[in-house]
């Protein structure tokens, strides 16, 4: 059988695509201090800026997400990709 991309696991490239976004961020953050290097570091951050509470007397429930997307982090996703496709 041949090694396609239907023969792959999607749980693979997720966890490969998470583990290039969290390299990816400290790498932009290692290279913020490095005058030459800032640009990794450059990015945005959406979503919630203070926690949405449910509280429904009998139980408080409290929702936040904040993602934050770099030039680094945004060079590691693709370079996950690219090794998954490679593998």
């Amino acid at each position: 059988m041949s090694k396609g991309i239907a023969n792959k696991s999607t749980w693979l490239l997720i966890m490969l695509i998470l583990v290039g976004a969290v390299l990816g961020s400290f790498i932009g953050n290692l290279a913020d201090g490095v005058p030459a290097l800032s640009w990794l570091n450059f990015g945005k951050a959406f979503g919630l800026s203070s926690p949405l509470v449910l509280d429904l007397a009998v139980i408080s429930i409290t929702f936040g997400l904040t993602i934050h997307f770099s030039i680094a982090s945004i060079i590691g996703i693709v370079l996950a990709i690219l090794i998954y496709r490679l593998i």
